[in-house]
């Protein structure tokens, strides 16, 4: 009908049949930020805030996010994961969060690297909602993915030698 793969011919909703697939590394990485005020944001970094150690908590946060992906995103085939990384850039006025999902399987995992980056910057704001009610997330992207049928996603720009 509409050539989209969670469609089928008369157009309902499915979860794509993978097991045709070969199983291949495949890696994804998504970024977001939360702003804060600068208060908010020197608490955070010198671990003041009285819930605890937002950044710890927010990493465990999105770990277990990205097990949880299938459980959350109705068409999700639920994947064993072989990493999850969570990464964090503090500056003066809120937190860059990264995350980096990792698997050995029939599809890709952009959807569980997305998904972590969402819930440990929900889990910024839980935490540190005390301090600063109108924090803004946002700019949650897919910076990469590789492995897979279709490849490496953004293409690597190949350097020309001079």
């Amino acid at each position: 009908m509409t050539g989209l793969t969670h469609l089928d011919e008369d157009g309902a909703a499915r979860m794509v049949d993978v097991a045709a697939k070969s199983v291949t590394v495949r890696e994804a990485v998504a970024t977001g930020r939360i702003d804060m005020s600068a208060e908010a944001a020197d608490a955070v970094a010198q671990g003041l805030v009285k819930k605890g150690d937002v950044l710890a908590v927010a990493r465990v946060a999105g770990i277990m996010a990205a097990k949880k992906t299938s459980d959350l995103i109705p068409l999700c085939h639920p994947l064993p994961l072989s990493a999850v990384a969570i990464d964090f850039k503090l500056d003066a006025t809120g937190v860059d969060v990264t995350a980096t999902a990792r698997t050995a399987a029939q599809t890709g995992v952009e959807m569980e690297a997305l998904t972590a980056a969402s819930v440990a910057l929900l889990t910024i704001y839980d935490m540190a909602k005390a301090l600063d009610k109108g924090m803004v997330i946002g700019g949650i992207s897919l910076q990469s993915k590789t492995g897979g049928k279709s490849g490496d996603w953004p293409v690597p720009k190949v350097k020309i030698k001079k």
